[in-house]
């Protein structure tokens, strides 16, 4: 079946079975909400999760000593930094 083209793109449709949406359903009755908005809330902080772990560098504390050694200790440009400088448009 050919999908319709939607101009309004607020809308979501998904397919789920009947097992998952009665749990849905049941959690939804002890949230005291709706299920759009039990769904809506619980994606987003899913996806904020799964956004921050793959935006987040987490370093052990040898590693976080060792970054601020060379931020406060910085090494002497190597031949390709000082190309890489070269190469910059003035």
């Amino acid at each position: 079946m050919p999908r319709v083209a939607v101009e309004d793109n607020s809308r979501m449709s998904l397919r789920i079975h009947s097992e998952d949406k009665a749990l849905l359903l049941r959690a939804v009755a002890y949230a005291h909400t709706d299920l759009t908005d039990f769904v809506i809330q619980n994606a987003m902080q899913a996806a904020r999760a799964v956004i921050a772990k793959a935006e987040q560098i987490s370093l052990s504390e040898r590693d976080s000593v060792r970054v601020l050694d060379v931020l406060e200790n910085p090494p002497p440009p190597n031949a390709k930094l000082l190309a890489a400088a070269r190469a910059l448009p003035r």
